[in-house]
């Protein structure tokens, strides 16, 4: 997705936002722009503000000053139901899968689906089919009418994934995605996320506490041939990923840059979150 004149297209922007709960700050003067297909990986400790992002990103938080534009629109200050019809366009996966435990897996995948608020109504029968695609395309295809509860955490994060993408939309937020997962299901789940840029050329903004998930996402794309993750550069398209990492620390976006350029960080608190 880019512009008119072939620049990308900003699907987020934050400029000098601010945010406090009482006396702790939440946000203190963020400012970054995401591109459409571009993956963003946010890093920092426990309370740094990661999550803080995410949620005024969609405006579930308003920030006390600053500035947040999402798909080009700016929302500060916008209406509830204003901000109800631009959230339908991004898709999100919360902590733990945020399924709904009285849905089934169908149901669940279907629900953004059925409250889209932009384009024409999806039919039943669109919807089913795409629901079915949805979760063919994280290898869940047979969980149609099992419950959330029936379920691995593994599986239940893959379900929250076909139903962040099941829209296809332009922009997904990701909120600690592969928190604890063991190692080989945690690559899994990236390896998915990784799977739905590549494909759908989807801008995704993920909030984590495993330095190896932003790893796979800048080293690794998807490659339709063998079905698996390929090396960056051994595509069949030869494309590099378009990776940036950001890492918080107090509310405040303290690196932003290449993993290259984290990795030669010499930043005591930076590189708390390198894998060297």
């Amino acid at each position: 997705m880019s512009a008119a004149n072939g620049q990308p297209q900003s699907v987020l922007r934050f400029k000098d936002v601010s945010l406090a709960f009482d006396e702790t700050v939440a946000l203190d003067r963020v400012s970054f722009e995401q591109n459409a297909g571009e993956t963003r990986v946010l890093l920092g400790a426990s309370g740094s503000g990661k999550t803080s992002v995410l949620k005024t990103a969609i405006g579930l938080l308003r920030p006390d000053s600053g500035r947040v534009w999402l798909l080009g629109e700016e929302i500060t200050g916008r209406s509830e139901h204003d901000l109800f019809r631009l959230r339908s366009r991004v898709g999100v996966l919360f902590q733990e899968g945020g399924l709904f435990d009285s849905l089934t897996v169908a149901d669940n995948v279907a629900y953004p689906l059925e409250n889209q608020q932009v384009g024409q109504m999806a039919t039943p029968e669109e919807i089913e089919r795409r629901v079915e695609e949805a979760l063919r395309f994280v290898e869940l295809e047979h969980t149609l009418d099992k419950f959330p509860d029936e379920l691995s955490g593994g599986m239940r994060r893959r379900v929250g994934i076909a139903r962040a993408a099941v829209t296809e939309p332009p922009l997904v937020l990701y909120d600690s995605p592969t928190a604890g997962l063991d190692p080989i299901t945690a690559n899994t789940i990236v390896a998915l996320i990784a799977k739905e840029r590549d494909l759908k050329d989807t801008a995704n903004l993920m909030a984590t506490n495993r330095y190896q998930d932003g790893e796979i996402m800048a080293g690794f794309r998807y490659n339709p041939d063998s079905g698996r993750l390929a090396p960056a550069g051994g595509a069949p398209d030869n494309r590099e990923p378009r990776t940036t990492f950001m890492v918080m620390e107090g509310g405040r976006l303290v690196f932003e840059g290449s993993q290259k350029e984290l990795e030669a960080s010499r930043d005591p608190y930076v590189t708390r979150f390198v894998r060297r």
